[in-house]
């Protein structure tokens, strides 16, 4: 199988790389960095400039499947300027691809699209899954509804579309989690607001699988990429305390100081959303890391 990737040096993207690589796939990745163009055994760089609407269509060839991962990261501070990056990023670089696809008349079969969870509102009752319906009236789930519709375009040339909104990612190789880590470790952790907000995670190596399931399976549609079983943030901070051995003594943050700290960002902390992966659990994929207490016990050494 040959796969075109976007977003290929990120977390998950490599992680991805990584598996198809394993498995004997060819892999092409697009770099908006030429001094990351590599062309290896089975793995080969091109190069592209979504703002500018610039991209090397020799990327294309042969590919069956397109993975689009790229876009600005939600972890920085959001002014207007980095707002509308945060929006272009993702569908800039998506109307791209698929321009390219629809000039070069490609042969490709399955369009899958990073996605986020944003797009659930807040919520201390409702458990949502990938039929729910109802969407999250605010700037990220604005982001993820554009996100998803840059991405349904390719339903338009008759191209499978998958769209896997992601949870928060645990990893030991950077993220929230480590983020969570350094306070704790430093005998400051403590957690945020009540506690009480419940948060959808994955493991990275399970996402990277389900991505790899995904594109085996050809799945289309909307994928939640959670584990199933989610945790509140005072459990969640307690757990990781208890994997590193240290007290939690602190009072939890209140959301006030977190928004004069991070600006409107403080939000991703204080989200309240209980997200269950119904439609990979129902469809017969395996999670390795089930449980928060799995995950951290392979993170936290």
């Amino acid at each position: 199988m040959k796969v075109l990737i976007t977003g290929a040096t990120g977390l998950i993207g490599k992680e991805l790389v990584d598996l198809l690589l394993q498995n004997n796939h060819t892999v092409h990745y697009l770099t908006t960095s030429p001094q990351k163009i590599k062309n290896t055994s089975n793995y080969y760089g091109f190069y592209w400039n979504p703002a500018e609407g610039k991209i090397d269509e020799n990327c294309i060839e042969g590919i069956d499947t397109i993975v689009h991962l790229a876009g600005a990261s939600i972890s920085k501070r959001w002014t207007n300027t980095y707002k509308q990056e945060l929006i272009e990023s993702r569908v800039l670089s998506a109307n791209l691809l698929f321009n390219l696809v629809k000039k070069t008349q490609n042969k490709v079969k399955h369009f899958i699209s990073a996605s986020g969870t944003a797009i659930y509102p807040d919520s201390d009752s409702a458990v949502y899954d990938e039929f729910s319906k109802e969407i999250d009236n605010s700037f990220l789930g604005n982001v993820v509804v554009k996100w998803e519709e840059s991405a349904d375009q390719f339903q338009l040339l008759n191209i499978k579309v998958t769209k896997l909104r992601t949870g928060v990612v645990f990893s030991e190789k950077g993220g929230a989690l480590l983020e969570m880590i350094k306070p704790i470790k430093m005998y400051a952790g403590s957690g945020f607001g009540s506690g009480t907000q419940i948060q959808s995670w994955i493991h990275l190596s399970d996402v990277a699988q389900l991505y790899y399931w995904v594109i085996q399976s050809k799945t289309e549609g909307i994928i939640n990429a959670v584990a199933p079983n989610s945790i509140n943030n005072q459990d969640l901070t307690k757990l990781i305390a208890k994997r590193l051995k240290r007290p939690l003594f602190l009072p939890n943050i209140p959301q006030f100081v977190m928004k004069l700290i991070l600006g409107e960002m403080h939000i991703l902390l204080f989200s309240n959303k209980n997200i269950l992966p119904k439609r990979a659990t129902s469809l017969g994929f395996h999670f390795q890391f089930d449980t928060p207490e799995k995950a951290l016990q392979d993170l936290i050494k």
